[in-house]
């Protein structure tokens, strides 16, 4: 339902009852059925993603198009999963930020119950992996800097991701930066309550949100575009 302007779209709640139903019949005949539905649920989910990319692009430059090029397919891949319901029972999508300067992204996930905001890096590459390490390794004082600022805190608490049990191949367990150096992921993330989802306001939260990223994903692109001497790659 579009607002007075295009930063105060609202999700209706007609959005999340539709996958709660999604949910219990996960069938393609309920899905044909109510194709009507999704189509109207997902044009409302697509005006608040394009609403959020207009506030995005204030403060970042982003390589996706527009709102709807950033939404995920609703039908699941069942390929290789031993899940082989046909459709996903949320709404998720991803704005890419653009350049080759400019590192890391920005995802949502919409779902009754199980809703929230990421960004970060979900599945680095050994050469880019080895090279965040050898800059934590190097020095980590303006990577903890960020992660204790007062906006991160309050926004994501902590720093999430997979971690090696021990340490990573070439660094030693007793470094002294061995708690950053066990990521193999590097992920930002927030969760909302259904509430919050459903507020006149969530496009200009889930934009600060996206926004207090910034420093985390400047640094990281910073070290990627650069080698260990600071020099362009």
């Amino acid at each position: 339902m579009a607002q007075s302007s295009k930063s105060s779209v609202t999700i209706p709640a007609s959005a999340l009852q539709f996958l709660k139903s999604l949910g219990r019949h996960n069938d393609r005949e309920w899905f044909n059925n109510h194709k009507d539905q999704f189509l109207d649920e997902q044009a409302s989910i697509a005006r608040f993603a394009e609403a959020l990319l207009q506030q995005l692009n204030t403060h970042d430059e982003i390589e996706t198009p527009s709102g709807k090029d950033s939404l995920f397919r609703i039908y699941r891949d069942t390929r290789f999963s031993t899940d082989k319901t046909p459709y996903r029972t949320n709404w998720a999508g991803r704005f890419k930020r653009a350049t080759k300067f400019k590192r890391g992204g920005y995802y949502y996930q919409l779902e009754p119950g199980k809703s929230f905001l990421a960004g970060g890096f979900w599945g680095p590459n050994p050469q880019d992996l080895r090279r965040i390490r050898d800059e934590i390794a190097f020095d980590a004082v303006t990577l903890r800097k960020i992660l204790k600022s007062k906006p991160f805190t309050a926004t994501f608490g902590v720093l999430k991701g997979e971690q090696v049990k021990t340490a990573p191949k070439g660094f030693t367990a007793d470094h002294e930066s061995i708690d950053l150096l066990r990521y193999k992921q590097f992920l930002l993330i927030r969760n909302f309550t259904d509430e919050e989802v459903l507020s006149g306001d969530f496009v200009k939260l889930a934009n600060q949100t996206f926004k207090n990223m910034r420093p985390f994903l400047d640094y990281m692109s910073e070290t990627l575009t650069t080698d260990a001497n600071g020099l362009v790659l």
